[in-house]
């Protein structure tokens, strides 16, 4: 996390999806790659994930957020996205420790897709079995 005059730099994982975001005082204004958050997630439930972080912390519309996020796909995006904002308040402000770390918002989800194995379907599945 690069701190600077109030500007905030940080980044956050889940799965193979990376954010690394920058987190200005501003109005609430979340960017994501050049496009607003509406129109870069469309369910609404990964809007309410990005959320949770600043709702934990009562500072809901009190900063602007600009994304990028690169790998995965929605749902880890929208993961790694949340982690970043909580890496990054939690480095402007040591007080918000508590409710995030309450909320289970400053730990990576390291949960990754098991890779495949030989002579099997997928990673675990082998193939099916016939009596004749």
């Amino acid at each position: 996390m690069v701190k600077t005059a109030k500007r905030l730099i940080s980044t956050g994982k889940r799965k193979t999806a990376i954010a690394r975001i920058q987190i200005l005082p501003g109005d609430g204004k979340i960017i994501i790659n050049q496009r607003p958050i509406e129109n870069y997630f469309g369910r609404e439930t990964l809007h309410y994930v990005i959320q949770q972080p600043f709702e934990a912390t009562g500072t809901v519309g009190k900063f602007d957020v600009t994304a990028n996020l690169q790998g995965g796909g929605p749902s880890g995006q929208a993961g790694s996205l949340r982690h970043a904002i909580a890496k990054g308040l939690l480095a402007m402000n040591a007080d918000y420790r508590k409710p995030l770390k309450t909320a289970g918002l400053l730990t990576r989800d390291s949960r990754i897709v098991e890779s495949k194995k030989y002579g099997r379907h997928k990673a675990r599945r082998g193939n099916q079995w016939t009596k004749r």
